[in-house]
């Protein structure tokens, strides 16, 4: 595993496993197969409506809590001061913890003009010591810009679509100009084209490895934090074998000819789904 230090100081695992669309039932399986491959970073949110499943899979892991590093989100009807510290006390407890590791707003929604408000909920929780961080998700520069000029507490990360066809160079220049760190969901774009890709699966012939093999070892060498989704045992074991190869300053330029700046999801400018 490798290992990304926060600008709060806290250490987090550069690869994490995600749980998104996961059933409750299946999310208890499939985290416990992830920590057992080796994963110690699990990735959820209230709105995935998995946040139970994960916390039994903790609850009955042979791993200590300390070890683990646990990220769940607010959703969007739960936004303002007050609703997002009722709304994480209810996370808390679904998942039967005693705190999180990282907290995360799930989407700015900006035309509601919430965000600095929710913010502000987040920085209380991390005072009072109920989450050693705090960050957002799917935040625009002007979002994150914001934030800094009106909240104390520097993001740790934000959290958006990252993939090689969406590879959000000035975001993420922007970002780490202000040490908050990238983390891609989507890493794999969903299993779409990117797959596919000739120049991709070309890289993926020479190491001996899967075209999502590379894409993953990609992103850890664009340095972001990355979090695949899988419930394929297969799968959540092939996707960790990421950290015995190199891609080399070639075929790095050649992943990196490949943006099109090609949004698979929603436009966070745009999207206000309650």
């Amino acid at each position: 595993m490798e290992y990304v230090t926060l600008n709060n100081g806290l250490e987090m695992p550069k690869l994490g496993f995600g749980v998104w669309l996961v059933p409750d039932d299946e999310a208890e399986t499939a985290v416990k197969n992830a920590i057992e491959v080796g994963y110690r970073s699990i990735d959820t949110a209230m709105v995935y409506k998995n946040e139970e499943g994960v916390g039994r899979a903790i609850a009955t892991s042979d791993v200590p809590r300390e070890e683990l590093f646990i990220t769940t989100k607010l959703w969007n009807s739960d936004q303002g001061y007050e609703e997002t510290l009722k709304a994480f006390d209810e996370s808390l407890e679904r998942l039967g913890l005693d705190y999180v590791d990282l907290y995360l707003i799930h989407w700015p929604m900006p035309k509601e003009d919430k965000y600095v408000d929710t913010y502000k909920a987040l920085e209380k929780l991390y005072h009072d010591g109920k989450v050693k961080a705090i960050g957002v998700c799917n935040f625009h520069i002007e979002h994150l810009q914001r934030l800094l000029d009106e909240c104390d507490v520097v993001p740790v990360l934000n959290q958006v679509e990252c993939h090689p066809y969406l590879q959000q160079a000035e975001l993420k220049a922007f970002c780490k100009e202000h040490d908050i760190y990238l983390e891609a969901w989507s890493p794999l774009m969903n299993g779409k084209d990117v797959l596919n890709d000739e120049v991709i699966i070309g890289i993926a012939e020479v190491h001996g490895k899967t075209p999502a093999q590379v894409i993953l070892r990609w992103h850890l060498q664009y340095d972001n934090i990355v979090i695949p989704k899988s419930v394929t045992p297969s799968r959540i074991e092939e996707n960790f074998h990421v950290f015995d190869f190199q891609l080399t300053d070639e075929e790095m330029k050649k992943i990196a000819g490949l943006n099109r700046n090609h949004r698979n999801g929603p436009d966070p400018a745009e999207f206000y789904n309650k």
